[in-house]
């Protein structure tokens, strides 16, 4: 009897806990880990993408979760620096045991996390940044949403030089990954066009020190300048700007975080344009951005749309969508292998393409403009506004 009994327990042990189970996946959990600044001067970046994020979880927990599972999003604040950034994802990895990273945050932060979770076999989804590196299809464990800053370098000098004939630009970046990889996309678009950068100008990262990159580039006087940087500096750059009556086209990328950024110029901003890599938030005759409000609402009933958060959710969208696809039974190599095979994704009338090869699912860039009242305008063609 006490043997049948041991073999029983046994058996029923063996029947609720699976032998091979992915970290991070129970009977009724998936929990997936983000690595982002959700304090200082960028903080807005990660606790937007975070608030979307968790906007896409819940609208799918409130209908049962996925396979019967309900999706949990553990956050780590990595104050947008390398080192701590590699302590969070160790911490999420190893005592954590996330089933998968999403929604990390930054250039330089990623290109340190990136390779540890490539090592544990764990996905790395959504991260909020445009580096070419992340594009490299041997990476096997990235999924981008986002498109590339080539990208959106691209289309600056495009419709700076076709739309306002201006081909004398400056660009204002920070002084690491990111801004180099802003740089590198920057340099390519104007070799394209036989032109010559007008001035360089520098920050360091997480500080508003923007004095002596402002002198380099007035000196040069610029019909515009193209700006690589987090909304805090780039701020203090426009508005100190604004102060000493230096005037060009200010052209800002996605990473920006175009809301926080017109937050802090205020009646500084008008004008100022910023290149976008997700549809505009307010244009609710697409389905995808009509949920994304009631989503965010449902959370937070004081939420407003903006960018970065509508970029987590579309990142968490994804990711609901291609565990349902992958089957109860899922793995990280499953999550994966389900968003690449499918290949075309539709979520909710925004199109999102993958591959073997192609590991960036949109790379359309759409322009904004900040009006006098701190709202965006989508353009399609930039116009020429008056000096403040």
């Amino acid at each position: 009897m006490k043997f049948r009994f041991l073999t029983v327990a046994a058996c029923a042990l063996a029947v609720s806990v699976p032998a091979l189970a992915e970290d991070g996946v129970t009977a009724d959990t998936i929990v997936f880990g983000q690595a982002a600044v959700l304090e200082g001067p960028a903080s807005a970046l990660g606790t937007g993408m975070k608030a979307g994020l968790t906007a896409a979880f819940e609208e799918a927990n409130k209908k049962g979760g996925v396979h019967g599972r309900k999706l949990k999003l553990n956050s780590v604040d990595d104050g947008y620096e390398p080192a701590k950034s590699i302590a969070a994802t160790k911490k999420l990895i190893e005592e954590d045991k996330v089933f998968s990273l999403i929604g990390p945050v930054g250039t330089p932060t990623s290109a340190a996390t990136q390779p540890i979770a490539m090592a544990a076999g764990v996905p790395f989804i959504g991260p909020f940044t445009g580096a070419g590196f992340l594009r490299n299809p041997k990476l096997e464990n990235v999924i981008n949403v986002r498109g590339s800053y080539d990208a959106e370098t691209e289309a600056w000098v495009k419709h700076l030089t076709e739309d306002l004939k201006i081909k004398k630009i400056a660009i204002f970046y920070q002084d690491d990954a990111y801004g180099r990889a802003g740089l590198s996309g920057f340099k390519k678009a104007m070799d394209k066009r036989s032109l010559e950068i007008a001035a360089e100008g520098t920050y360091e990262r997480n500080t508003v020190a923007v004095k002596s990159a402002l002198l380099a580039l007035r000196r040069a006087e610029p019909e515009a300048v193209v700006m690589v940087g987090a909304y805090k500096p780039s701020a203090e750059f426009i508005k100190l700007s604004r102060q000493v009556g230096f005037n060009p086209v200010f052209v800002n990328i996605s990473f920006v975080g175009a809301s926080a950024l017109a937050k802090e110029l205020g009646k500084d901003g008008e004008g100022v344009i910023v290149s976008q890599v997700v549809p505009f938030p307010w244009d609710v005759s697409i389905k995808a951005i009509a949920d994304y409000q009631a989503a965010m609402k449902a959370v937070d009933a004081k939420a407003e749309p903006d960018f970065v958060s509508l970029e987590g959710y579309l990142v968490g969208r994804l990711t609901v969508a291609a565990l349902e696809k992958a089957g109860k039974d899922v793995t990280r190599a499953g999550l994966l292998k389900a968003i690449k095979d499918t290949g075309n994704w539709d979520i909710g009338g925004v199109k999102l393409t993958y591959g073997p090869a192609d590991n960036e699912g949109f790379d359309k860039v759409f322009m904004t403009v900040v009006q006098k009242d701190g709202t965006f305008k989508a353009v399609d063609k930039l116009m020429k506004v008056s000096s403040n």
